[in-house]
């Protein structure tokens, strides 16, 4: 199992965030993970598409678009033109989860689902086979900084088991919320495999040798 780090740029400067990218890729980061805000489904506003666009020349590391919108069917070729490589929406959103995933796939990008703390992770099982990725929220969505909810460890346990019973064991299964050297190696244990990460690596005084860490620490745990 591969284990990636996908920093969070809701926690870098927006004033600068050409910068910061040249710095996650400096840095070594995998991907990049882009939060989408709406205001509606969640109760903040981030950013939308077309700044999405003016990043993308930036780096060549891949986005990672996280849509916590209330219809992201509506805008998947939006944010797939604007140079998105993976797309993940909520299960709990307004949009029919199958037609969004056809939109996903016919825009020619990978596709993601996400639950919130309060959704049971049984609500993703029937689409595993059309995914790329399921992203459990280990903090309400809407605003960076939260603390790590170890109760949701148990949602990635039991989601690496059934992509092992669906006969896909190496699905990408991410986590969001609070990720940092504490708390990465009970998420890689329990099953994740790409660990969104904001103020922690943001914060960091040296952020390659922080992600080397964090790498370190997840395959340590898996391991035990």
């Amino acid at each position: 199992m591969i284990d990636r780090i996908s920093p969070s740029i809701l926690s870098a400067d927006y004033g600068r965030l050409s910068e910061a990218l040249a710095h996650l890729t400096a840095a070594g980061a995998d991907m990049v993970h882009i939060d989408v805000m709406d205001g509606h489904f969640v109760p903040n506003i981030t950013l939308g598409a077309p700044v999405v666009r003016c990043l993308r020349g930036s780096t060549t590391l891949p986005f990672d678009v996280h849509l916590m919108i209330q219809d992201p069917l509506f805008f998947i070729d939006d944010f797939a033109k604007a140079g998105a490589d993976r797309i993940t929406f909520h299960v709990e959103s307004a949009s029919d989860v199958s037609a969004t995933l056809d939109a996903i796939e016919a825009a020619g990008k990978e596709a993601g689902l996400a639950v919130k703390p309060g959704t049971p992770v049984e609500a993703v099982y029937p689409y595993l086979p059309r995914l790329a990725m399921v992203l459990v929220m280990t903090v309400e969505p809407g605003f960076g900084g939260q603390s790590f909810r170890a109760d949701m460890l148990v949602k990635l346990t039991a989601l690496r088991a059934e992509c092992a019973r669906q006969g896909m064991p190496e699905l990408d299964i991410q986590v969001d919320g609070g990720i940092g050297a504490s708390t990465i190696g009970p998420a890689a244990a329990a099953g994740a495999n790409v660990f969104v990460s904001g103020s922690a690596l943001f914060g960091s005084a040296d952020m390659r040798a922080e992600i080397a860490r964090f790498k370190a620490l997840a395959a340590a745990a898996r391991q035990a």
